[in-house]
């Protein structure tokens, strides 16, 4: 028929005819597709579109929920954004900044004012019902970059401007609401109406976003180290990744280098000294954290820092305990999980162990990830009297791994890259985000996975990691922030050219161009002043240490 167009839905695997220029709200009625209403958007030829895209040519279509990835980025954003009109609204005066995820939410502070925010609280949150009953549509406006650029200097939102300024692109994208600008990096819901699930409730001097999942117990911990790195962001005047460009502009990487490696080396010292002030002796120091979140160095740096207090540590990975591949268990997608319990030989690693503390002589194994196979090796170690062991590895804090050897002579650290540099006030870098790029670096290096093959393994990493790591962090003496500030400025220009080849035919493709626009707003960081200690040089290469 003249004027159709014919439009494949992976979700219901039908073929229709759609007129010219329809966009996706009314092809999703064409699709049949069950739960029409919670649908947020589309993969369109594999990218990403708003329900507002207009199909011109033909077309693949799959429809996501907030069960995505995607759909939990939307949600989020567009939530923020209501969340910043109601605030303007309501209290021009204040200025709120998305500080960073916590526990299925956002902290948000208001900056520059002190803030009664259990008075405020309730206002706050009928006014965002408010905007999402009337069912205000999300705009972008698609506007040459250089007056996006005026038109966030003139609203005060200075640190958007400045990252604007530094892209190369001709136009930028404006959301709009009802009248009230800003800009998020993704795409946004439909309207205000699909955000009927959220929450706000005040915590320390600021309030937490709630998304629709379940609220859970704030971590204090976690919270106290966020804090931490965000006073010193302050202190060194780089809140945002427009500040790290300027660090660029200004030749002066080497310095800011320089500065962040000192920070990691005196918390891996105060580790140390905190071990060593323990009453009880302690044996085991476990070390657990999420993919790519630097363990390995992590455990090379501790050891170090316990070597010069008279220690003789005994490093031991868990990766090298993994079962052959042929018996890793595999996912509900028929996917091997490497991130479950089960994935490990627990039983001969917990034999070996209690070997060690016989003092007994033990032949370390060694995996292979290129074979999937566990090797034998001439690796023979024994404890001394001033041994004490390092177990390194995603399930080191389940308890079940060391059930049998009593707490006090146990010291628990939590290793992950929470990452505090914003785009912007309402643009976070997901700490995810830091950790795929760290690990498509990684993979592509010592594994020979290519970008593709590591992207399409994420979405079953974390689900991993929050079945059996992320639960363990409260059992942490302490939990350590690996990310480095300028980590992936440094990484950008590797990691660009390994997103570009994955093709627009594959799965992967839409989360490559999703980084790859995320990059955008990065300077690369050229340097060769990346200390070969460094946590970095785990996903480089070129480290002193041995892995």
């Amino acid at each position: 028929m003249e004027g159709m167009i014919e439009v494949f839905c992976r979700n219901t695997d039908r073929r229709f005819l759609v007129p010219c220029g329809t966009d996706l709200k009314e092809v999703l009625k064409y699709s049949q597709l069950e739960n029409e209403q919670m649908v947020l958007g589309a993969l369109v030829n594999n990218k990403v579109q708003s329900m507002d895209y207009k199909i011109y040519t033909p077309r693949e279509v799959e429809f996501f929920d907030y069960n995505s990835s995607y759909g939990k980025r939307m949600y989020a954003l567009s939530l923020m954004f209501v969340l910043y009109k109601a605030t303007k609204e309501l209290y021009p005066q204040y200025e709120i900044a998305i500080q960073h995820s916590m526990n299925d939410g956002y902290y948000v502070e208001f900056e520059n004012s002190e803030v009664d925010v259990p008075q405020i609280l309730p206002n706050l949150l009928n006014k965002m019902k408010e905007i999402v009953e009337a069912d205000i549509k999300f705009q972008t406006d698609v506007i040459p970059t250089n007056k996006a650029v005026e038109l966030f200097r003139k609203v005060g939102m200075e640190e958007k401007a400045d990252l604007l300024s530094c892209s190369k692109r001709l136009y930028a994208n404006v959301d709009v609401l009802d009248g009230t600008i800003n800009s998020f990096f993704f795409n946004l819901v439909p309207s205000t109406s699909y955000l009927k699930v959220f929450d706000l409730y005040s915590y320390n001097k600021g309030i937490i976003l709630q998304m629709p999942e379940k609220k859970r117990q704030v971590s204090d911990k976690l919270f106290s180290v966020f804090q931490e790195h965000k006073n010193w962001l302050k202190v060194l005047n780089t809140p945002f990744v427009s500040d790290l460009n300027k660090v660029v502009f200004a030749k002066k990487e080497n310095e800011l280098i320089q500065v962040s490696e000192a920070l990691h080396e005196k918390k891996y010292a105060q580790i140390a000294d905190e071990i060593n002030k323990r009453k009880d002796r302690v044996m085991l120091v476990l070390l657990a954290g999420p993919s790519s979140s630097g363990k390995t160095t992590s455990c090379r740096r501790i050891s170090t820092q316990l070597s010069v207090l008279g220690y003789n540590p005994i490093q031991i990975s868990l990766d090298d305990y993994f079962v052959n591949r042929e018996f890793t268990p595999k996912d509900e997608n028929g996917n091997y999980d490497f991130e479950c319990f089960e994935a490990l030989d627990a039983d001969f690693f917990v034999y070996q162990m209690k070997e060690l503390i016989k003092g007994n002589k033990v032949s370390l194994p060694r995996f292979n990830f290129l074979t999937g196979q566990r090797e034998e090796t001439n690796q023979e170690i024994q404890m001394k009297e001033n041994s004490i062991l390092i177990i390194e590895g995603i399930h080191a804090l389940n308890p079940k791994l060391t059930e049998e050897i009593e707490d006090k002579y146990k010291y628990k650290v939590f290793v992950s890259a929470l990452t505090q540099v914003a785009l912007d006030k309402h643009n976070l870098i997901s700490t995810s985000d830091n950790r795929l790029i760290r690990r498509i670096v990684r993979d592509n290096n010592y594994r020979g996975y290519s970008a593709e093959d590591t992207i399409m393994r994420w979405d079953s990493v974390r689900s991993g990691e929050e079945k059996h790591i992320f639960p363990y962090q409260e059992n942490a003496d302490t939990i350590f922030n690996s990310s480095l500030l300028y980590e992936i400025g440094l990484l950008k220009p590797i990691v660009e050219p390994l997103l570009m080849e994955v093709g627009q035919n594959s799965p992967a493709y839409a989360e490559a161009k999703r980084l790859q626009s995320f990059l955008a707003n990065f300077k690369s960081f050229h340097s060769d002043f990346i200390p070969p200690t460094s946590i970095m040089r785990e996903f480089l290469g070129g480290s002193s240490f041995n892995y």
